[in-house]
């Protein structure tokens, strides 16, 4: 019964809140922690959501893709289970609101593993778009293993070389802007969001902040100037900075990151890497 694994969704055990529910820690009978995701005061898009998010996990299973466990779905609001990962989510920890930070190659190894779950969803058949991937959509357990997650925007291809066509949504910093402007969503949606990733994690910098000067409010934009101009180190979290200081290896790999996230960033679509090579790289 998830109300009672839930203590009737007691606020106290209430792991996070997004636009269409709230997620909750449970602790199953058998002793399992799980994190429930109740949908609540639903619309017929937000049901669409719930179907489509059920529908993509039940049909892929990878180690680095959150798992479903269980749904019920004939309630008023309705309640996905999924694996509990307990470490939070990547941008929490490049925020440093958990934790004290990320040395550089725990950063490496998140990136990787995140990269290899998308690609593994565009390696299916047909493929799987993501459409919403962003730092606090990937998850980490307690040995810093990554899990991506939040597959309610997903959408499948309905051929390899097919382009579906719908109206952009996903998070603002994130999209695509060939995707806004076309509504021609692809793999490489998912590429461009992914470099914004790369240079959160090399920059520690919030996605979108009207704080910053208002040509540096968007972080994508901010971060390909610096890089086409040689700047980088102008925008490195400064406790990489010192890392790198400390070991030439860090820097060059924060630069040949930096590169990569550049590539991702391309206006145009057909410039960037899929994300199987975004993997490669990264590995």
């Amino acid at each position: 019964d998830l109300e009672r694994a839930t203590k009737d969704f007691s606020p106290a055990q209430m792991l996070g809140h997004g636009g269409h529910g709230t997620v909750y820690k449970g602790k199953l009978p058998d002793g399992r922690d799980v994190a429930v995701k109740r949908i609540n005061h639903i619309s017929s898009h937000g049901i669409e959501q719930v179907l489509n998010e059920v529908k993509v996990l039940l049909s892929v299973s990878h180690p680095n893709l959150v798992q479903l466990l269980g749904c019920c779905l004939e309630v008023y609001d309705p309640l996905l289970v999924y694996e509990f990962v307990p470490n939070g989510t990547l941008a929490e920890h490049l925020q440093r609101e958990r934790g004290d930070g990320l040395d550089w190659f725990t950063r490496v190894a998140i990136a990787a593993e995140a990269a290899q779950g998308i690609a593994y969803l565009h390696s299916r058949s047909p493929p799987i778009y993501h459409r919403d991937v962003k730092s606090t959509n990937i998850l980490l357990d307690g040995e810093f293993n990554t899990k991506v997650g939040d597959f309610g925007l997903s959408r499948t291809a309905l051929t390899e070389a097919s382009h579906v066509s719908t109206a952009p949504q996903g998070t603002p910093g994130y999209v695509d802007p060939d995707y806004h402007q076309s509504f021609q969503l692809s793999d490489k949606s998912d590429v461009y969001s992914f470099g914004v990733v790369l240079v959160e994690m090399i920059t520690s910098m919030k996605v979108v902040d009207f704080t910053r000067d208002k040509r540096e409010v968007n972080l994508a934009a901010l971060a390909v100037g610096k890089i086409a101009t040689d700047c980088l180190d102008e925008i490195i979290d400064p406790a990489l900075m010192i890392q790198a200081c400390r070991n030439p290896v860090v820097r060059c790999m924060i630069q040949r990151m930096a590169e990569l996230a550049f590539r991702c960033l391309a206006h145009e679509k057909d410039a960037r890497p899929s994300m199987a090579e975004v993997f490669d790289e990264v590995e």
